[in-house]
């Protein structure tokens, strides 16, 4: 059996952080696992630029913004597996996994990092009636065919969702010179960055149905045409609101979902709004010394918070290996939320090593205008800021200050409230 301090699970921006801040805080034992024959994940397809503005201050691509990491990475000695993929966990954190050099092996870890990604919502999990012609394809198979594999998946196209990557497939099959005729939202709202529904859509012209979705699809062979109807309230297609595109392809962007089978495998606690597992402000998990960060965590907006929140993991990966006092017993607070808060991540506050400021990020479950989210412990205002407007396309945080985390002991829970401001 093969022993390792920390074990890495996935080389996409997650992985890679993780594993590079874990090595920039001590530990020396580590090992990366990625089953595809590159290290960089999603990113290797993201040719678009809107990456890094964050983490380095200037905008990349995501093959540029992977290569800033992948670069980091190789300056280590860590030790990686490519075309690798893991089996199983236990809770007793042995790693069972298989390639073709090496066969099936069996790893041991102090600790281990979770970094899988997520998947796309498939046609399958949909329910939409008509025929199984070719031409349907997930937003993100068609970003790969067009700009790894040089083809493209057709000339007419309809989008059905206002996901993030089906807003940059709208442009990226515009610019290749296909027709999008519509982009197609079932909520009343988009799932997307207001800057890619401006960046994307308004700026070709490329009309956004907002309550809207495909109720049938017709071809045999390929997809010949596609219907849209309006929904109600309660997302129930409205009859006589129907409207046909005579189109050749229909892309997918219905969101996505954290790759969370060896994390239920390992019997972690999960969270039914994220499909997440539950991690507490250390991100460890409900599995002592398993650790969670990026998309396998909750889906993020920007490939920047996903570093951050990886590198955190990496750092507190480490310091449990190396078995840090601090981690010997731990106290958590549960964070709660108003109504109007779909989910936080962490679910819990970690009473260890407070001196350091928490970044919680959360979701709302609907569209709050001039509003002011607030953090209570009791009576104690832990933090509080003022958004005039707050989406659940686009993710929110609020920092805790570790100067006022301190005077928390007492406290039996976080609470955090989405309450009326005039501004």
């Amino acid at each position: 059996m093969i022993c390792y301090d920390v074990v890495v699970i996935g080389g996409g921006p997650a992985g890679l952080a993780a594993a590079v801040s874990a090595y920039e805080n001590g530990c020396r034992s580590i090992l990366l696992i990625e089953r595809d024959v590159r290290l960089g994940g999603i990113l290797n397809q993201c040719i678009h630029n809107g990456f890094g503005l964050h983490t380095f201050k200037e905008e990349l691509t995501g093959p540029e913004y992977a290569d800033r990491y992948i670069r980091r990475f190789n300056e280590t000695d860590i030790d990686l597996m490519l075309q690798t993929t893991v089996l199983d966990i236990s809770e007793d954190k042995i790693i069972r996994a298989i390639n073709e050099k090496d066969g099936l092996v069996s790893i041991s870890a102090k600790a281990i990092v979770l970094a899988m990604g997520c998947r796309e919502r498939s046609r399958g999990a949909l329910n939409i009636p008509g025929t199984r012609p070719a031409g349907v394809y997930s937003a993100g198979t068609a970003q790969k065919l067009v700009n790894i594999d040089g083809k493209m998946p057709g000339k007419k196209v309809v989008i059905l969702g206002s996901g993030d990557i089906g807003l940059i497939m709208a442009r990226r099959m515009t610019l290749e010179g296909a027709k999008v005729l519509a982009v197609v939202e079932l909520m009343p709202y988009s799932g997307g960055l207001k800057r890619n529904i401006v960046q994307c859509l308004e700026d070709f012209d490329i009309p956004l149905y907002l309550s809207h979705t495909v109720t049938k699809i017709e071809g045999k062979n390929r997809v010949e045409a596609v219907t849209v109807s309006q929904v109600d309230s309660n997302r129930t297609p409205i009859t006589g609101t129907e409207v046909r595109y005579e189109c050749d392809t229909l892309l997918l962007s219905c969101g996505l979902i954290p790759e969370n089978e060896l994390t239920t495998g390992l019997g972690a606690l999960i969270n039914k709004i994220t499909n997440g597992p539950v991690v507490d402000s250390e991100l460890e998990t409900s599995i002592p010394g398993v650790f969670a960060c990026g998309n396998v965590l909750h889906v993020h907006d920007l490939v920047d918070f996903v570093s951050e929140e990886a590198s955190n993991a990496g750092r507190n990966a480490a310091l449990y290996a190396l078995a840090e006092p601090r981690y010997i017993v731990k106290t958590k607070i549960p964070v709660k939320t108003s109504s109007e808060i779909r989910y936080t991540v962490p679910s819990a506050i970690a009473l260890t090593g407070m001196n350091e400021d928490i970044k919680i990020r959360f979701r709302v479950g609907n569209i709050y205008k001039y509003r002011k989210v607030t953090a209570y412990a009791g009576d104690l205002i832990l933090g509080t800021k003022i958004r005039k407007v707050m989406t659940p396309g686009e993710m929110e945080e609020i920092v805790l200050p570790g100067s006022k985390l301190r005077d928390i002991k007492g406290a039996s829970e976080i609470f955090i409230k989405v309450e009326d401001n005039d501004l």
